[in-house]
């Protein structure tokens, strides 16, 4: 065996562990079951904690869009009775010189 063949053989063993470790980090980064040192497969499960974290997640983001329904609905009464309530300001203003003048 000459000297260059060790290393070349070296150099592939370490290629390859690399090239296993990138094909598993790219598999776990987009939720694909993982292979193990057998070629066997281990799914990701969920903890009781991840389950309990999900609905509060959903129950927030439900709140959050009921949340924004209604303020949808009070934009709309304040920018559509805006011209109108400044004109009751406007009346009540006048209101008690009108009081003063008949007494």
């Amino acid at each position: 065996m000459e000297p260059g063949e060790g290393l070349f053989v070296l150099t592939i063993i370490a290629l390859s562990i690399g090239g296993w470790l990138a094909n598993n980090w790219i598999r776990a980064k987009h939720g694909y079951a993982l292979e193990d040192e057998w070629g066997g497969k281990t799914e990701r499960t969920d903890t009781a904690e991840t389950q309990r974290l999900r609905a509060e997640n959903k129950a927030l983001h439900d709140k959050l869009d009921a949340m924004q329904d209604r303020m949808i609905v009070l934009e709309k009464i304040v920018t559509d009775r805006g011209y109108s309530l400044s004109a009751e300001i406007e009346a009540l203003r006048d209101a008690p010189a009108l009081t003063k003048e008949r007494v």
